[in-house]
């Protein structure tokens, strides 16, 4: 979406980047190089001198740290005819070349050549925007999923997931890498993981062919810190803080008190040593956060007038450790490798309450209590050798990455009715190996760039899951067993991207064929082994038009898809909740996105607006469906595909720098989400039909971001964020507010900060929820923990 790198006080990086322009000289009847030829590159508009080379022995000269502008290249020797080339530098690609310019030996100049160079990490998608983690003063010292709660067009859902222009289809890379550490299909682990240990945040919602096609709504890029400074140096930080300052609501009859001022820890180190051509680093984040995970207050009514009033109360701990290391060395000037790895150990302890009434409090006739004892264990490595050829920016680079995650999880269930009280329990075993090669290449073009790639993956996931069931037990022992997911794929794409200074074009094709199998237990008393394959393509095409240098008008279409992961098509029961189970679906097939975005940019001195209309047409859309056992009040919440649906929506962001102590950020995001008329079959446990017709809803997001220099040079910053009432297949989510203050001080010269902040303050951020089913209606209100406070302090040597 059209050149994107805008300054907010939602904190997006603006750093200068700049463009190496190179080229050769030769002359022209004999084509050999000319050395030593004196080369300047001056401004078109007043022929003023910015710079001069001098040619080598093979003809080559190399202009680097040229900023945005046109350029005039003159060339002079005694014999030879002047010659004198325009060359517009733009904001597509960091490196240019102009190829080869021939001297005529005392002869008239050539034609005029036109020559485009742009700067990559600002808008090379064209949709990119950069925020660092630690100006977000109001949400730093938690998860990534809080620290981009207040970002342009993000929502964070209740379960800590990340949705872009109102959905949860995004991929999450880290150092643009997939691992299983945040989901390799879909997102996972974000709520835990500590923003102590990012960076930058990159959000991209219009993905170019280099990407993955899988992710309809965008690709969020997390960038670990690294240093790359001479010699010994590093960081320590600590952040402390407390969580559930006081009850939201009582508690339903006979549940267990809720967990009141959960601590939460954050200490980090980093360490980094660069001497020569050899850079190490290695880092590690600790996050220690109890929390009241869950308290939704619901009622389920059914047809027959049977009336449910529960309470699910979850208490968590979670203990997230990440060691991240690696060295990078260059063996010359034109070949380097990276070697680096990341170990993560997540220990997750659940304990929860979960009381069904009917006919009144009075009347509890189940009490279901719980205990998740679970371990989560990744190991990712990574090896990239990039060898650079004699053209700058002439690059081809091979990656080989691996990653392996253990899922290790036991649940304790506590069966107490009215005569009985039972005990039940099941085990899960999951472990995730991810294979990876990459090729990619680069190569500048006298007018842009040409991308070419090759990807291959090869991914299996082995599931063990064990029922035990005690007596007059609701878990299906027959559900259980064995299931194995593969998948592979093989992946090419090409890019070619072409600039003047009145239009940018980028033309993008990834093809991709997936083989999925997924074997499960012959036994299981309802699904059987199945997968799906494709070959199909995915086009990206981006076109631009700048009538100035501060206006500039974008046309972008692309098409994606989403497959569904392995958690997606899992055919084992969740019985967190005994009368409202997940189940996942090996029936599920891929959902396939068609996207059009058309934005408009401007900026001047002091500020910037940016203004996108967007469509996105989905068919086989992914979502769970609940529907009702017959004769039974529980419901099954199954995966399926629901048909079509679209989301047409705009987005605003405006930013202006008030006077030296205010800067002020807003973005609005409102969309209409409709979904078709669909029927679909839950197979689970018995055969069930669902019908609904096309409904619709408009929604959206509004947050406001202020920056503010208060006395003694603290810096604070306050965040507003609202999200509209949003639509999903069968229900609405309500509405929800959030203000989130912080402050920061720097100390000791500038090596040490302090940071005070609390996310929440008015404690207003509750989850309202609406389900309609052919036989049921289900209410809910979610008084989960949203108000934490924290104070951290971090020092560098």
């Amino acid at each position: 979406m059209a050149a994107l790198a805008i300054a907010t006080t939602a904190s997006p990086a603006r750093a200068q980047v700049t463009v190496t322009l190179s080229g050769r000289v030769q002359d022209a009847p004999s084509g050999t190089p000319i050395a030593y030829l004196t080369v300047q590159l001056r401004r078109q508009k007043d022929t003023a001198f910015v710079a001069g080379r001098l040619t080598d022995s093979a003809g080559t000269f190399v202009f680097t740290n040229l900023a945005k502008g046109e350029y005039l290249l003159d060339l002079r020797r005694i014999g030879y005819a002047p010659l004198s080339k325009p060359v517009f530098v733009g904001e597509l690609s960091r490196f240019l070349d102009v190829g080869v310019l021939k001297m005529e030996p005392a002869a008239p100049a050539l034609d005029k050549v036109t020559v485009t160079a742009t700067r990559d990490e600002v808008a090379g998608a064209m949709d990119r925007k950069s925020y660092t983690v630690a100006d977000n003063i109001a949400q730093s010292g938690g998860s990534v999923a809080q620290a981009m709660a207040s970002l342009p067009g993000v929502t964070v859902t209740q379960d800590g997931k990340i949705q872009l222009r109102g959905s949860d289809k995004v991929a999450v890379l880290i150092d643009g890498k997939q691992s299983a550490l945040t989901g390799v299909a879909s997102q996972a682990g974000l709520e835990n993981l500590p923003a102590s240990a990012i960076e930058r945040i990159e959000i991209i919602t219009n993905p170019g062919a280099k990407f993955d096609a899988n992710a309809s709504a965008g690709v969020i890029n997390l960038v670990l810190k690294k240093e790359n400074q001479e010699g010994f140096n590093g960081s320590v930080g600590f952040t402390g803080g407390a969580g559930s300052l006081w009850s939201r609501r009582d508690n339903l009859p006979d549940v267990r008190a809720q967990r009141l001022f959960t601590p939460k820890l954050n200490p980090s180190l980093a360490l980094n040593y660069r001497r020569g051509s050899t850079n190490s680093f290695l880092r590690g984040d600790w996050l220690h956060s109890p929390t009241m995970n869950k308290n939704e207050f619901a009622t389920r009514s059914f047809t027959d007038g049977t009336v449910i009033t529960q309470q699910i109360l979850r208490n968590r701990r979670t203990d997230y450790a990440t060691l991240n290391g690696g060295v990078d060395h260059a063996f010359d000037e034109h070949n380097s490798l990276s070697v680096s790895g990341l170990l993560n150990r997540e220990k997750i302890l659940d304990d929860g309450d979960n009381p069904y009434f009917t006919g009144g409090l009075s009347n509890r006739y189940r009490l279901w209590q719980f205990l998740e004892d679970e371990v989560k264990y990744t190991a990712f490595a990574s090896t990239v050798f990039t060898h650079r050829f004699a053209q700058p920016g002439h690059v081809l680079t091979v990656t080989g990455n691996y990653s392996f995650h253990r899922e290790d999880e036991q649940y304790f269930f506590t069966n107490t009715l009215p005569t009985f009280t039972g005990k039940d329990a099941f085990k899960l075993l999951s472990d995730e190996h991810i294979g990876d090669l990459n090729v990619d290449y680069v190569r500048p073009l006298p007018q842009g760039r040409l991308e070419l790639g090759f990807k291959g993956r090869y991914r299996s996931i082995p599931v063990n899951m064990q029922f035990f069931p005690g007596q007059q037990s609701p878990i299906d022992s027959g559900a259980g067993g064995r299931a194995t997911y593969r998948e592979k794929i093989p992946a090419a794409y090409a890019t070619y991207v072409f600039e003047t200074p009145l239009v940018e074009v980028e033309g993008g094709v990834r093809v991709e064929q997936v083989l999925l199998d997924y074997d499960v237990n012959p036994n299981h008393n309802t699904y059987r082994s199945d997968g799906y394959r494709y070959f199909q393509p995915f086009p990206t095409v981006r076109f631009a038009w700048k009538p100035a240098d501060n206006h500039k008008l974008s046309l972008f279409f692309n098409r994606r898809v989403d497959r569904p992961n392995e958690v997606d098509i899992r055919i084992f029961p969740k019985y967190d909740e005994p009368e409202l189970i997940k189940v996942g679906n090996p029936g599920l097939r891929p959902q396939f996105t068609t996207s059009v975005d058309l934005g408009y940019r401007t900026t001047w001195g002091s500020g910037s607006f940016y203004a996108a209309g967007y469509r996105r047409l989905v068919d086989a859309t992914i979502t769970r469906i609940a529907t009702q056992a017959p004769g039974s009040p529980i419901l099954y919440n199954v995966f399926q595909n629901a048909g079509r649906s679209w989301i047409t929506g705009s987005e605003l962001v405006w930013q202006q720098t008030v006077s030296r102590s205010l800067s002020l950020s807003t973005n609005a995001n409102v969309y209409r989400t409709t979904i078709g008329a669909f029927s679909v079959l839950n197979r689970y446990p018995v055969p069930v039909t669902y019908t609904t017709n096309r409904e619709s809803l408009i929604s959206g997001n509004f947050k406001v971001n202020a920056n503010l220099m208060l006395p003694g040079r603290i810096d604070a910053r306050i965040s507003s964020i609202y999200l509209a009432p949003d639509l999903f297949p069968q229900g609405r989510i309500g509405a929800r507010y959030a203000l989130d203050v912080g402050l920061r001080k720097n100390v000791q010269q500038g090596r040490g900060e302090i940071v005070l902040n609390a996310t929440d303050l008015l404690n207003t951020n509750q989850v309202r929820r609406t389900l309609t089913g052919t036989d049921f209606r289900y209410v809910s209100t979610d008084y989960l923990e949203t108000q934490v406070v924290r104070m951290g302090y971090t020092w560098k040597f």
